[in-house]
């Protein structure tokens, strides 16, 4: 028993190391796109399914200069260049210049033109909360439950 507790413990350390590697990878493209102009962003979790983030590199007027794409299940994915979004509309982009058979994708590259529509609206983004703000708002709602129990 504790040799399949240990195996696990390991496993899930090792993913951990590989998932924070894939994070600074991504950054690190990022930063890459980012210096050389405005950047759109769309992603999809995956779940069970390969998971998709796309980057647009964008002049002013939304029009795309160069389009990259991070899909995958594992965190071993890295980014690739897409092919067929240069010189298109960011905000006119509704997915369906993706294959069907790319359904996270499809969806990431929504989420990068609803991103853009709202950004050029003037709509304020709220950030999501981190992990630790997660945990402490569970905390202090089970704190206030408590007390309206007793």
């Amino acid at each position: 028993m504790l040799k399949i507790i240990l195996v696990f413990a390991i496993a899930f350390l090792l993913q951990g190391a590989a998932s924070v590697m894939q994070m600074k990878y991504f950054a690190k493209e990022f930063t890459e796109l980012r210096r050389q102009g405005k950047v759109v962003c769309g992603r999809q979790a995956g779940g069970f399914h390969a998971g998709a983030i796309v980057l647009f590199l964008i002049d002013d007027e939304g029009i795309i200069r160069r389009a990259r794409k991070l899909e995958g299940v594992t965190c071993l994915a890295r980014m690739k260049e897409m092919d067929g979004f240069q010189g298109k509309y960011v905000g006119s982009l509704t997915g369906e210049e993706v294959p069907k058979t790319h359904k996270n994708l499809r969806k990431a590259v929504k989420d990068a033109a609803l991103t853009y529509c709202r950004y050029i609206s003037g709509e304020e983004f709220e950030m999501p909360p981190s992990p630790f703000q997660k945990v402490g708002r569970s905390v202090t709602g089970f704190m206030q439950q408590k007390k309206v129990l007793q």
